[in-house]
């Protein structure tokens, strides 16, 4: 008997370790894309600060600091994409399992 309410008692709960796991995942994957933005942005900056030193008028320094701008967007814009993309996938994962929890109670 208490192997079997051991037993029904970790069923119930897997819902929220899979809850959990998807949610620890998606941490997980922002993570590693924020560290990768972060490292990008840091490499865009010195390889700036090291072309800065090249310039030699006015118009080199405003196109350099253009293209640093366009590239610093660039990255973010895909670190945004790439967020939202790991956000959705999780959203879709747990919408797929409070979908599968409450179907448990429809009537049948």
């Amino acid at each position: 008997m208490f192997q079997d309410m051991t037993k029904k008692m970790s069923e119930s709960m897997e819902p929220f370790k899979d809850l959990v796991n998807i949610q620890t995942r998606m941490l997980e994957e922002l993570t590693r894309q924020q560290m990768e933005c972060t490292k990008s942005c840091i490499e865009a900056t010195i390889q700036q600060t090291k072309e800065l030193q090249k310039c030699q008028t006015p118009a080199d320094l405003l196109t350099l600091q253009q293209a640093y701008a366009k590239e610093l967007e660039e990255t973010l814009k895909a670190a945004s994409n790439e967020n939202l993309k790991a956000l959705h996938d999780a959203r879709d994962e747990i919408e797929k399992i409070t979908k599968g929890a409450f179907d448990a109670f429809a009537p049948k």
